[in-house]
Formats: structure tokens, sequence, C-alpha cells
């Protein structure tokens, strides 16, 4: 360093010198060595011999600490309503407020809030005919009040919606917008731009399909206009328009169907005067677009996460999403259900297999969360056999919850989140282990960081009771393969001391989940 050096020369030469002198196992020399001042000017003159540069220069975006670590809570606010017979608002979701972040959300996020259209508005369940009093898909964004910047009038203003934001953050919760690039057939773009939307031979638009779906109610944009600078220019203001509202956090509805030079350019052009916003990729497609995306800048991706259904394949994917190049680009937030999926586990599981979910997604990834409160009740009739769609589905009409209902997740949520907030082994996914046990049907997994650890094991069976015996990897907590690791069971409060050949068993209707931390854990428990 002093050789590098112009006016700390001398003094890094004396220092050298002071070390070559002193004894190693000396005070001195621990002193010298240790010395954060030392240090400090000795990196400002580094060894750069051996360097080398690249071309070009990579830019690096660092996000705030929601972008690696978030619950998110999704509720469509025309259902917040207590009373079946009205239209739901940003008032009645501000009295949602303390229900959420009792429960331990930090992100609250809400489909579109926009005017629905009304030409081609679909029914209940998907039907094409809608009658005059069905409330349409609120993904079908546009019409007679406005497009999207306009907020739908049966939800309230702008200045309810600002109260809405202003509250949620009192409780440090985000809202969370859906952006969908997509409009209805009477949205006002559609009537002043129509050179954004890709017309027929017979000139007619296309409406959206995504076979066996059709949305005809719904017209993708062309992004190849002639227009396209227009059309690229008014989508991106409509996130600096709702980042002027208070809102930071956006859900982007499949971004994959979209022009990938668009996001990359929009999402550049926000974050350099907005470097707090954050983008959530709905992205359920193929994996190099969801990887592309995330190097285009998303901060975080929807993932496969419900479509894995063994402890194997669980293991399998948590493992390349920790271990391999993709954990450099790519922050997975793990759903257990959304309004448009819910898995067939959760149809024939039942409770156990909602509580056996909820617990993996929450302590598999740091960012995670529920459609609810269809989650937290327990929803799990399909439309029809063998369909992901829900029965009744707040898609397509308003529902009213029972939010006190007896059979509620929401005690479970709650020690959930609680112990996310107080153990920094759940806030990031690095440190996971996956420990061998020989029942394929169990999963058990430890996730560490520092100090702290917290165990999780897992059943896959819904329906019967599973034992087997754990390898559990004892130097991961810091302990001897002779060793006892003194844990509490948060679920159920018991008390357990594990060897590290530790048999293990688990009893769905009693618990289909334990979530352990050390006795001795200095961050605590429940």
């Amino acid at each position: 360093a002093a050789a590098g050096a112009t006016e700390d020369a001398a003094t890094l030469r004396g220092w050298a010198a002071s070390l070559a002198t002193a004894s190693p196992a000396g005070a001195r020399s621990r002193e010298l060595a240790l010395d954060d001042a030392i240090a400090a000017i000795a990196r400002r003159h580094p060894d750069l011999h051996d360097a080398t540069t690249t071309e070009p220069i990579f830019q690096l975006i660092v996000d705030r600490v929601r972008a690696t670590f978030s619950a998110w809570y999704e509720l469509f606010p025309r259902s917040a309503s207590p009373d079946p017979l009205r239209h739901g608002t940003f008032r009645d979701v501000i009295g949602r407020l303390d229900y959420v972040a009792g429960m331990g959300f930090d992100v609250l996020y809400l489909p579109p809030i926009h005017p629905i259209g009304q030409v081609f508005r679909k029914g209940p369940n998907n039907r094409e005919t809608a009658g005059p009093h069905d409330a349409g898909v609120p993904w079908a964004i546009g019409g007679e009040a406005g497009g999207h910047t306009a907020t739908h009038p049966d939800l309230g203003t702008l200045d309810d919606f600002r109260a809405l934001v202003a509250a949620a953050r009192s409780r440090d919760i985000d809202i969370a917008l859906d952006i969908a690039v997509q409009a209805a057939p009477d949205h006002p773009w559609v009537r002043e731009h129509p050179s954004w939307f890709r017309a027929r031979p017979d000139g007619s638009i296309q409406y959206a399909e995504n076979p066996p779906k059709k949305y005809q109610d719904i017209y993708p944009f062309n992004f190849e206009s002639d227009d396209w600078r227009a059309l690229w220019v008014a989508l991106r203001d409509v996130f600096r328009f709702w980042i002027a509202q208070g809102v930071t956090i956006f859900r982007v509805d499949n971004p994959h169907t979209k022009a990938f030079a668009f996001w990359e350019w929009c999402i550049d052009s926000i974050k350099r005067d907005h470097p707090e916003a954050l983008f959530l990729a709905e992205a359920f497609t193929r994996p190099k677009p969801m990887d592309r995306l995330a190097k285009l800048g998303f901060s975080q991706s929807y993932t496969y996460f419900t479509w894995r259904n063994s402890a194997r394949d669980m293991a399998d994917y948590v493992t390349e999403l920790t271990t391999t190049d993709v954990r450099e680009y790519f922050r997975p937030n793990f759903w257990p259900n959304t309004p448009d999926i819910l898995h067939a586990d959760l149809v024939s599981g039942g409770r156990p297999m909602f509580q056996a979910r909820f617990v993996l997604a929450a302590t598999l990834s740091s960012n995670y969360g529920i459609y609810g409160p269809a989650f937290e009740l327990g929803l799990n009739t399909p439309r029809e056999p063998g369909s992901e769609e829900y029965l009744d589905s707040e898609k397509y009409q308003q529902r009213t919850w029972d939010l006190d209902d007896p059979v509620s997740l929401r005690g479970l949520i709650t020690i959930v989140n609680r112990a996310r907030r107080e153990h920094p082994a759940l806030q990031q996914m690095a440190g996971t282990r996956f420990h061998p046990i020989d029942n394929g049907q169990l999963l058990v997994y430890s996730r560490h960081r520092d100090h702290d650890a917290v165990v999780v094991v897992a059943s896959f069976d819904p329906h019967g009771g599973q034992t087997g015996t754990a390898d559990l990897d004892l130097a991961a907590f810091g302990l001897g393969a002779e060793d006892t690791l003194d844990l509490i069971d948060l679920v159920s409060g018991e008390r357990h001391a594990w060897r590290r050949y530790q048999r293990i068993e688990i009893d769905p209707v009693r618990s289909p989940v334990m979530m352990l931390v050390r006795a001795d854990s200095r961050v605590g428990g429940l």
C-alpha cells in the first residue's frame, strides 16, 4: 500500500515497520493489525498490479430491504365491505388494515383499482355475458370513468386512496398495486390511440387469449405500433402517476407477454428517479423468460413453488434457487395460492395441506404471499373438477367474508410472521440446509444466519401420519456429533431434545408442520 501512496506513504511505512518488529503473539501486533484507522488508510491505496477491467461497466441496483424480506397479503377492495349488498371502498380497506397488520403482513397487494369496462364484461365464473349488476373483472381496465390513472368510482376518490396509503404506512404496511398493461374495449385509449392496439384484417381489434382461455373483455397493446414511443411513455407514466400517490411497490401482470425492451427501459427510467420502487413479476412461464425479466430489473418474481408438490421436488427447487447463479439476480416470492391458482393439493388436502403449504412458503422464501381471505379461511372449491379456478371467484364478483370464522388459520399465520420478524435466519434465502430423512413424505430443513437458526419439518401427506429418522447436520448449529440440540416448537409450544439421528413423528390432524427454534436462542421464540 505504501508503494502506491503519496501523502500516506510515510504513515504506512511506519506501521509496516511496527508490525515487522512487534512480537507476532503480542498485544501490540494484534492492536496494529486490527486497527480500523490503519485499515481505512490502507484501503485507499489498493494493490492493483493484478487487477483487470471489463467493458461495459455493469450497473448495480441496490434495493431497499423490503425487496428481500416481505410478507404479502392480497385482497379485493370491492369485497372489503361487511355488507354483501354494498360495494367495498378504500375506506373499508382502511378498516381491514388492523386485521392485516395483526397477522404480521407488511405488503397489502390490491388487484387493479381502476374503472372496469362494460364492453364484453364477464359474469360470475367467467360467464361470457354479464347481467346489469355484475361487477366485471378488475383486469379489464378502463371505461367512461377513465383508464389506468383513474379509480373505480365505487371504490372512492383519489383522496380516499391516498388516505388508505397513509393509513397503511402508519402501520408499516406498503400498498402494492397491480399494474396490468392491457385495456378494456371501452378504455379511453382505444378511442384516442387506436394504433396502440393490433387490428385484425377486418379492422376489429384482437382480444387477448391464453388458450384455452379467451379474454374478450381485454385488448393487448401493440408494442410494435408505429406510435410505439408515445405508447411506451404513456405506460411508463402510469407507474409515475401512482408513485406520486404514495405507491412504491407494483405487481405487474403477465410481464413476459409484453416487450422485454419496454421493461428494461421503463424500470430503469423509474428507478433513476425513484430507487425505492419495487416490481414483482407475475410471470408463470418458462425459466429463461423469468430469468430475463429479473435481469431487466424486476425486484421479485412469482415462482414454480405452487407446483413443487413432493419433498424431493421442493428441496431440489430451493437448492437451485439458493446455490446456482440464479441467486445472483432472481428473488423468489412464494405463493401457495392466487386468485388464478387453486392447486389440486389444496383441493384434496384440506386444512393440513393449507397449513403445510403456508409454512413452507413463509420459511423457505424470505418473500412470500397469500391471496386472502380465501387462504386463511381454507377456500378450496374449484369451479369444476380438475380446474385451478375458484368457484364463484372474486375475479368476477364481489364476496363477503367472515373473518372471525373459527376455521381460520389466522393464529398460525400470526405465529409464523412474528417468527420471521424475530429470526434473521428467515429474512434471507441463503443459509438453507436440507437434512436427509428416510421418509420421502417428510422434508426437514434448517435456515441459518449468524448465531440464529430455525428448523422446519413439513409433511407432504395431509391424510396420514408419517414417521422417519433424520440425519441432522449438528455442525451447522455449532454442535458436535454427540451433542443435543434443545428446541422449542413455535406451533405447538412443546420442547424437544434432538440428537444427530432423530426420530420424527408427524400427525397431520394435530399439525402437519413443526417450526423449531433453539431453546437458548438469543433472538427468542414465541
